[in-house]
């Protein structure tokens, strides 16, 4: 098969997953339990918002031409607090105290912030004109009743939980989470709690997988470690194919031992890539078995977790309801010069320094794609496309936070 691009890859993975990806059921759960599911259902208002003309500003609620001509003395009617009606109506040359989030009185279209006032007694003296509309928000100006407010397929975050409570959603439909096999391949590999001889690890990257999995809403289903038998490795990918996404680790590459993809070729696999144009991570199968999408992933702990943040990450998604799968790039400044040969997309541990606009990107050096002492370090990935061999300090460049 032809080395795909880094963009054809993850454009690869969404449309195939789509064309099979069954709507996952809808459970109900608590609204301090839904940060991080997707909405199962669009929500709409079940009133006016703001439901009466509110006040943004704690002042005096006017009606506005009696303020067009300054120093301006009314009459104080009383005074309205948030979480009480109004009970006053004005006239011209009348006012009402009113405190921030409280309605306004009839007739008034302005509040005149507290600030600009000078009171005595049962009068104000306002110093401050004010336009028609202002610090008063008209009720129904951000949502009208029945508007929907959030979109089925939406990510629940905390922006979402505050609509969401607003609206009186304490039991909120979200769809199924999707549950995702995770199988490491190869003899060297052992449980973390084993003591490994010098020439075995641990397998490690069966546990950040999880983690990235948790992380993007799935459930992980740990398997137990195939060895380098084709019949064990069969066995477990039958039954990790159970779940609704496989991820393998290992076995994808060259070797007359890495048994990955003629396990999955016999299964009837639907193999639609195997490599793509990026370091690290170049040898990556992708295919479907029936309606189940898997993954093989690289065993070197660097190139597993980049490819299941960029592709496999998509899957999970997608799975879980997701209406989409972005990655979210940031610019940062180049602490230093960079170059590489311009024929892949590489992923470059680093950290970044400052916030934002003027964030500094400084690369933190490893010894490859195994070296997961030096990648923990990393907040984030920066990102060096194919096509572009060389960045001088100072020049910006795209990262991906962890």
């Amino acid at each position: 098969m032809s080395l795909l691009r880094f963009e054809e890859a993850r454009a690869t993975v969404f449309e195939r997953v789509r064309e099979t990806a069954r709507r996952p059921a809808v459970e109900h759960v608590p609204l301090d339990s839904s940060l991080g599911r997707v909405l199962a259902q669009d929500i709409h208002a079940d009133r006016n918002y703001p439901p009466f003309n509110r006040s943004a500003r704690d002042g005096f609620a006017v009606i506005s031409s009696d303020v067009a001509n300054v120093p301006a003395t009314l009459e104080v009617l009383g005074e309205t607090r948030a979480g009480e009606p109004s009970r006053f109506s004005l006239q011209a040359g009348q006012t009402v105290e009113i405190m921030t989030g409280a309605p306004g009185p009839e007739n008034s279209d302005a509040v005149v912030m507290v600030e600009y006032s000078e009171r005595t007694g049962e009068s104000v003296t306002l110093h401050r004109s004010i336009a028609p509309g202002r610090n008063l928000i008209p009720a129904g100006t951000e949502v009208q009743q029945g508007d929907r407010v959030l979109v089925s397929g939406t990510r629940i975050g905390y922006p979402a939980i505050a609509l969401l409570g607003t609206v009186g959603c304490a039991d909120v439909p979200v769809f199924r989470r999707p549950e995702v096999a995770i199988l490491s391949t190869g003899d060297e590999v052992l449980p973390v709690d084993a003591q490994p001889e010098s020439y075995q690890i641990r397998n490690s990257n069966a546990h950040s997988l999880a983690a990235q999995v948790r992380r993007r809403g799935g459930v992980p289903r740990i398997l137990p470690v195939a060895k380098d038998q084709l019949d064990e490795t069969r066995r477990l990918v039958e039954d990790g194919l159970r779940s609704d996404l496989l991820l393998l680790s290992g076995g994808v590459s060259m070797g007359k031992h890495d048994l990955v993809e003629g396990v999955l070729g016999g299964l009837g696999a639907e193999i639609f890539f195997t490599r793509v144009r990026i370091q690290p991570g170049k040898p990556l199968v992708f295919c479907r078995v029936g309606d189940t999408p898997v993954f093989g992933l690289p065993g070197n702990p660097l190139s597993t977790m980049v490819t299941f943040e960029v592709f496999a990450s998509i899957a999970v998604d997608l799975l879980g309801g997701a209406r989409s799968s972005n990655l979210r790039f940031q610019k940062a400044t180049l602490a230093s010069a960079y170059r590489h040969k311009p024929v892949l997309t590489r992923f470059l541990g680093a950290r970044l320094h400052g916030e934002y606009s003027n964030a500094l990107v400084r690369l933190h050096k490893g010894e490859g794609s195994g070296d997961v002492t030096a990648f923990a370090q990393a907040d984030c990935l920066m990102v060096a496309t194919e096509g572009r061999a060389k960045w001088s300090a100072g020049d910006l460049i795209d990262v991906m936070r962890l």
